[in-house]
């Protein structure tokens, strides 16, 4: 296998015959940049090698579609520091997705609607109100690689998966524990801690904490399937998040999907960091149920509209515990006789009407999705992070230590087909003044506890001349961190 070569995954089996995906062969990041650098007669970290990304992108008129902040508006800029005028380095999409231009104008559509027609407005329209989410599901299928019967639109990402666990996780005296990692997202975690509290488990038996092995960040594959092949008869259900929030390491989720199933366990992901970030095929892949954000790389909005997966095989024999309204089949659904038509499957779980601005935000960024299709951003994903790692490496590795004072790790892992936009950063200096000093630049990213500074440069709508300037703010950023860190360790 090329562990490095870069497209969108396809399923294989390795050499202990686990199934896998393996990208199929195309050029390296690192050797597109040199190539480039060797066409241009200049070294791969000068800006030409940048510019000349962009001009092949295919995908770079995407970028007008989104409001891209302006140096001057963010608050904590040091305009001695930028030119106000000019676009900041934006790579939190990975936190909130930036806002496509098109929201506004379908916020409008149904506000003027609203007051026009008032409750009319619940059956005309392009986005009907009373069936708003359904109306934009089809946007959602290749995302999500589903069918429009196994995916539903609805409420926020942890209410989902407390509705989808009430169903799927049915613990018995043999098979009670659900297992996740030990570093899954705090939302996860305490979600999991109350299901099991529900049942009247015992969190410390019942909550399987997978670990890396000491002194590493990251799980290795063959440690999770070691643990489901040793303890999947006392596993109910397997909950992972698709991409570590932390660490931005890719899961392998057909192969632990088919490791679960095969020891009885129900396989479930949280896609928070995966959806619109890397190629999905949960149906393909048999994944049992799934659950999703979309204010981060779906761009709809802080509190944006969730969604959910059920595949169509427990379509009717998994249905929901709690039961609202809008589970019951339309077509019979106004009769008001109170006796239940239970839509099959995932479309069962809705429970009440669909927020109808919170429909508009996310119809804006999925039509933008449609046009550049998953496989192509994804392509464009490798090697914009590929670019961003490969001059990270140059400027700041270890063997860089006797130039520079502070050395930047990355924790993410390399291999392409274990990681999706996201690089995390450690730093061998505390990474305090160095984010207050990337924020005072107009660089937005984020520190995570305990020592990460997390960047992503999102396909949709950043550049390759965004990473390259990226870099020199951050060149810029560290020499100021380290004269802080001087100065404060004389004063003290």
């Amino acid at each position: 296998m090329n562990s490095e070569s870069a497209d969108s995954p396809k399923e294989v089996s390795n050499t202990r015959g686990e199934l896998i995906m393996e990208p199929s062969p195309l050029e390296l990041p690192a050797n597109t940049v040199r190539r480039i650098a060797s066409e241009l007669r200049c070294h791969p970290t000068d800006e030409r090698v940048a510019l000349r990304l962009d001009e092949e992108d295919k995908l770079r008129h995407f970028r007008e579609c989104f409001y891209i902040p302006k140096m001057q508006d963010l608050p904590p800029i040091d305009l001695s520091l930028v030119n106000k005028d000019e676009e900041a380095i934006y790579f939190l999409g990975n936190s909130l997705g930036l806002q496509p231009k098109m929201v506004k104008t379908y916020l409008e559509e149904e506000l003027d609607k609203w007051a026009k027609m008032g409750a009319y407005g619940h059956d005309v329209g392009k986005r009907p109100w009373i069936i708003g989410d359904e109306t934009i599901l089809g946007l959602m299928t290749d995302i999500v690689g589903a069918n429009e019967k196994e995916i539903a639109l609805m409420n926020g990402l942890t209410v989902n998966l407390h509705l989808l666990l009430l169903s799927f996780f049915k613990p018995t005296p043999k098979r009670y524990k659900i297992l996740l990692e030990a570093k899954a997202f705090p939302s996860d975690h305490y979600a999991i801690e109350s299901q099991l509290q529900l049942h009247g488990l015992n969190i410390e038996k019942s909550m399987r904490l997978i670990k890396p092995r000491e002194g590493e960040e990251t799980l290795r594959l063959e440690d999770i399937l070691e643990v489901i092949e040793n303890e999947g008869d006392s596993i109910a259900v397997i909950l992972f998040s698709g991409l570590h929030f932390y660490t931005g390491q890719l899961f392998n989720m057909p192969a632990i999907t088919k490791a679960g199933q095969a020891k009885g366990c129900l396989v479930g992901f949280d896609l928070a960091h995966a959806v619109g970030n890397v190629e999905l095929h949960l149906h393909e892949w048999g994944v049992d149920f799934a659950c999703w954000c979309s204010y981060k790389y779906l761009n709809a909005g802080a509190g944006g509209l969730a969604g959910a997966f059920v595949h169509e095989k427990h379509a009717y024999t998994i249905k929901p515990a709690l039961v609202g309204w809008f589970g019951h089949e339309l077509s019979t659904r106004f009769k008001m006789d109170n006796k239940l038509q239970l839509i099959p499957g995932v479309n069962g779980f809705r429970i009440s009407n669909p927020p109808i601005l919170l429909v508009c935000s996310l119809h804006a960024s999925l039509e933008i999705f449609r046009q550049a299709t998953m496989k192509a951003l994804r392509r464009k994903s490798i090697l914009l992070t590929g670019y961003l790692e490969y001059m990270i490496k140059h400027h700041f590795s270890q063997d860089k230590a006797e130039t520079k004072k502070t050395v930047v790790n990355i924790i993410t892992p390399s291999r392409i087909e274990d990681r999706g936009c996201q690089l995390t950063l450690t730093f061998s200096i505390p990474i305090k003044y160095i984010f207050q000093e990337l924020e005072k630049r107009g660089v937005v990213c984020d520190k995570r506890d305990p020592n990460g500074i997390r960047v992503a440069p999102v396909p949709l709508y950043n550049s390759f001349h965004d990473v390259y300037k990226f870099i020199n703010l951050f060149i810029s950023a560290l020499d100021s961190a380290e004269t802080k860190i001087v100065e404060f360790s004389i004063a003290t």
